[in-house]
């Protein structure tokens, strides 16, 4: 006689937690099979602008959205943003972060100190990170002239911010035109650091409606070690919204388009350099992360 019935509610509630867990059981067909693991990677995210702490656009909650979907995928993340002038710190809870902060970064010949704030998004936990300056981001967020070195400050100043924390980002991901200098950077004056050494850098497109124009002044203030203006060279000296684009492409391993209606000669830019491109999509978390793995 059996020691436990085949009736019994024993018999019945491991049958069927061997159902759900039959892939452990060699030769029984999976009825729940998993989605395949992706590797867990440390992914930095370089944002123009990240809600709540801008008014919500494209931009803004894209740089929200992407790193809370990526935190919780479970991928270590850092994420970036200017200070603007704009940006209440009281409300958002912004404070100095002492140990990251005290650099001083020379661009155009002058000493600009590097400010590193942080602040924590409640309905999310996902950490933001904040470069400031008195000079470049106290004014408020309009076009004005310095917006060249504006750009340059926020790219190294993020990439100088990584190496102090000594993190090794496996993926870099940049979001608007502010950080279009990134990817160049990466790939000249920092390419021999070990913080960015073996890192693979994504540029995403957006329908940003701004006329950006740097001016020539800015192939100038670029340069810093390797980073040579004479690479340069092939871009319209005016240094428009298309010509910024291009150069973050030429640059990056991987180009994402991030909205619909992304700038055409961009698009065909990416296709001409045979650049790894994934199209516009709205379901973008499992997506974005097997192109992350692709690349």
């Amino acid at each position: 006689m059996s020691l436990f019935p085949k009736n019994t509610l024993f018999l019945r509630i491991l049958f069927g937690f061997m159902q759900k867990k039959s892939y452990l059981c060699k030769g029984i067909p999976t009825i729940y099979p998993k989605r395949r693991a992706m590797a867990k990677k440390k992914i930095l995210f370089i944002n123009q602008e990240v809600s709540p702490y801008m008014a919500d656009n494209d931009l803004s909650l894209m740089g929200h959205e992407l790193s809370r979907a990526m935190q919780d995928l479970g991928h270590e993340i850092r994420t970036f943003m200017p200070k603007w002038g704009t940006i209440n710190e009281r409300r958002g809870q912004l404070h100095e972060v002492q140990r990251l902060s005290g650099m001083n970064l020379i661009i155009n010949d002058t000493d600009h100190p590097l400010i590193i704030k942080v602040a924590s998004i409640v309905t999310s936990h996902v950490a933001v990170y904040f470069i400031d300056n008195d000079d470049y981001f106290s004014k408020r967020r309009q076009i004005i002239d310095d917006d060249g070195e504006r750009a340059i400050f926020f790219a190294r100043g993020v990439l100088e911010t990584i190496k102090k924390m000594r993190w090794t980002p496996d993926i870099i991901h940049c979001q608007g035109w502010m950080s279009a200098s990134v990817p160049f950077y990466v790939k000249t004056a920092y390419a021999d650091e070990p913080s960015f050494a073996e890192a693979k850098v994504v540029t995403s497109l957006f329908n940003e409606m701004q006329p950006v124009e740097l001016g020539e002044k800015f192939a100038q203030d670029i340069a810093f070690r390797d980073a040579k203006p004479e690479l340069l060279s092939a871009y319209d000296k005016r240094f428009t919204f298309d010509e910024l684009g291009k150069l973050a492409i030429d640059y990056s391993d991987g180009v994402i388009q991030a909205h619909k209606d992304v700038s055409e000669t961009l698009i065909k830019y990416a296709a001409e350099k045979n650049v790894p491109f994934l199209p516009y999509i709205e379901d973008f978390a499992d997506t974005y992360e097997e192109f992350y793995e692709k690349i």
